[in-house]
């Protein structure tokens, strides 16, 4: 899988439409491997069918940018609002989210015939308006909005076949053509215990450039932060073992108490796609069945889990002003969707930063709430952000499902606390 990382060019008509089209393609490209009834399923509440994020996607163009601005434009089903919206009360009724993997229709090919439909017409807009700014910045924002379900259907399938007993395998990584960083020198013993340390101090935060960021990552403002540390590495797979190993999932001093009633209700007894064979422990992977590798981030924890070990471990989580203060200078580089691994990769011990971009999203103790002067977009739209400013915890830094041109070090991702079957991970603070 390719995508440009060429988001730093100017935004001209020709940039536009090169963008949506490869955004649009990749969508596609991701679920090639797929077979006819894989697009269906919905494995549980929280997940998409795949049919369903291509219909989403497609009805996000169609009613926020091609019903207002494109002149004559007549919609490709009347019906379709009701089965893609997915809680824009303001623009009419929708299908709630558990009852989207019901709908046996419109078909896979019908929906990718809605996909055509909606190319062409933007492919017109883009002509012939497409160096008005005001409909520019929308534009980047629908593609973007593409963007993050592209992570969300790579993390939607990965669910899908894991509950599924045949053990199907998503893509077989070719270790020609994927990234693969070596783990050589790779051991738990060179993680642990390195920390950087950052001084205390008033800073800003926050998206205060030209270029495309999310409405809440708007705007820049400024912080007070104390002297604090964090390691240098997220926690592996080894570290979060010891923590198993020594009975954190049966000792409630390090839970908060939702966390606990969860894990209790739920029985939950290590990382998300994580099982038990003959003694030794092995984890579900897009590319199939591994034996788990102690040197790789821990993945798929909830907020509740990372929190949980960071008080058995008597440190504690980051906010996100600490974590964007420590990622602002740095590259946005790493083990993103580029790769092809779809899978966090082992890091070589270092004393310097690390993995803070790409392999895991990181949670963070923030909870997701709107900065100092935030304003949401005009009109149903502004529903994007503001919605979910409650009850959701705030990660940061982007996965290895993460596009990595849609990343950026003001980058905020948002879930419930409890939700572990996105690309999750944690690095401690002190």
């Amino acid at each position: 899988m390719t995508v440009s990382t060429s988001a730093s060019q100017p935004v001209t008509t020709q940039f536009l439409s090169d963008r949506y089209e490869q955004v649009r393609q990749l969508s596609e490209q991701i679920c090639q491997p797929l077979a006819t009834e894989d697009y269906v399923v919905q494995s549980m509440p929280e997940v998409g069918p795949p049919k369903w994020h291509l219909g989403h996607t497609s009805w996000y163009f169609e009613n926020f940018l091609l019903v207002p601005h494109l002149p004559g434009y007549d919609v490709f089903h009347p019906k379709f609002a009701y089965l893609f919206n997915p809680h824009y009360d303001s623009v009419g009724e929708h299908i709630l989210a558990f009852q989207r993997g019901l709908m046996s229709r419109p078909t896979v090919d019908e929906v990718y015939g809605y996909r055509a439909y909606i190319d062409e017409a933007v492919r017109s807009l883009i002509i012939e308006q497409g160096d008005d700014p005001n409909l520019r910045d929308l534009i980047l924002l629908l593609i973007n909005h593409e963007q993050q379900h592209q992570e969300m259907l790579l993390a939607d399938i990965k669910h899908i076949f894991a509950i599924n007993p045949l053990r199907p395998i998503y893509k077989s990584i070719d270790k020609s053509t994927a990234t693969i960083p070596s783990p050589e020198n790779s051991t738990t013993s060179t993680r642990t215990g390195k920390w950087l340390e950052y001084p205390g101090g008033k800073y800003t935060i926050g998206y205060g450039g030209e270029k495309f960021a999310f409405d809440n990552e708007k705007p820049s403002h400024c912080v007070h932060l104390q002297d604090y540390s964090l390691a240098c590495a997220p926690v592996t797979n080894g570290e979060y073992l010891a923590f198993i190993e020594a009975g954190g999932y049966h000792q409630p001093e390090h839970w908060l108490l939702e966390g606990w009633m969860l894990i209790r209700a739920e029985q939950w007894q290590a990382p998300l796609y994580w099982e038990k064979i003959d003694g030794r422990w092995w984890v579900t992977t897009l590319s199939g069945l591994r034996p788990v590798d102690e040197n790789e981030p821990v993945c798929h924890v909830s907020f509740f889990e990372a929190d949980a070990y960071a008080r058995w471990a008597l440190k504690r989580l980051p906010t996100e002003a600490e974590w964007e203060i420590a990622g602002a200078p740095l590259a946005v580089e790493g083990n993103f969707l580029e790769s092809g691994r779809l899978h966090p990769t082992p890091a070589s011990g270092t004393t310097e930063l690390t993995q803070l971009f790409g392999d895991v999203w990181e949670w963070t103790q923030s909870a997701h709430l709107p900065y100092p002067g935030f304003k949401t977009y005009p009109g149903a739209i502004g529903e994007y952000s503001r919605k979910f400013m409650c009850n959701s915890k705030v990660l940061r830094g982007g996965s290895c499902a993460t596009p990595m041109d849609h990343m950026r070090s003001t980058y905020r991702y948002y879930f419930p606390p409890n939700a572990r079957w996105l690309f999750s991970g944690f690095r401690l603070a002190d």
